[in-house]
């Protein structure tokens, strides 16, 4: 069954950026669009991909539930060949981003594919057991990647969720060694304050400091 998708601004631009989102995002998606928009100041299509069942679709292997009781299955193999469908064209430029799981499965495509030219990883979910030491033992397809964090995540009683921050700057490490075209940024707040103006900052990053930008 294909996922649903939601298309904003022009479906003829060579830019597209793909977002896997839920419910939540889509309720700010167009604020962010607005937000890329203004910063990057051309034409650009955003495609989000609407995942019926987050902690499947998105995690890259299965593992235990570190909130609540739902565990995670490692789906994402097949949800990433289900976006590459969305990339056929290959006179455009394509990028791949989201919040939370949705921007640790963006930085895992990185590892997958060439199909992307950046990954936009906001907030990602750093702490989902072994990324970091997968990050270790393979190396990023593509490099340019934007990372960011809010400041107080990692000030949590959850303790697996707690390691985020030393997670990410792990990452950041390893992706900087490797010679990519990297950034951390640090956003104020929670992991819950301003979801679409994060997701629509790390996007204009990738459009703004990508070596293929279409001009």
């Amino acid at each position: 069954m294909k996922m649903k998708t939601y298309e904003f601004g022009d479906p003829d631009s060579d830019i597209v950026l793909i977002q896997p989102v839920d419910d939540h995002d889509l309720e700010g998606v167009e604020d962010e669009f607005a937000a890329i928009i203004n910063s990057c100041n051309m034409g650009i299509r955003l495609v989000c991909v609407r995942i019926d069942d987050w902690n499947n679709d998105l995690s890259p292997w299965e593992a235990p539930a570190v909130f609540g009781k739902e565990g995670f299955g490692g789906g994402a193999s097949k949800t990433l060949d289900e976006l590459l469908e969305l990339c056929g064209d290959k006179s455009r430029t394509y990028y791949i981003g989201g919040y939370s799981l949705a921007g640790l499965f963006a930085l895992w495509a990185a590892y997958q594919t060439d199909a992307f030219d950046g990954v936009a990883a906001a907030s990602p979910s750093m702490w989902f057991p072994g990324f970091v030491d997968y990050m270790k033992n393979n190396k990023p397809i593509n490099d340019t990647v934007y990372l960011s964090l809010g400041k107080t995540e990692e000030k949590t009683r959850n303790p697996v969720m707690a390691t985020v921050g030393d997670r990410i700057r792990e990452a950041y490490a390893l992706l900087k060694e490797e010679g990519a075209n990297c950034i951390l940024e640090w956003s104020e707040g929670n992991h819950f304050k301003n979801v679409d103006l994060r997701t629509a900052r790390a996007f204009s990053w990738l459009v703004n400091n990508s070596d293929l930008r279409v001009l």
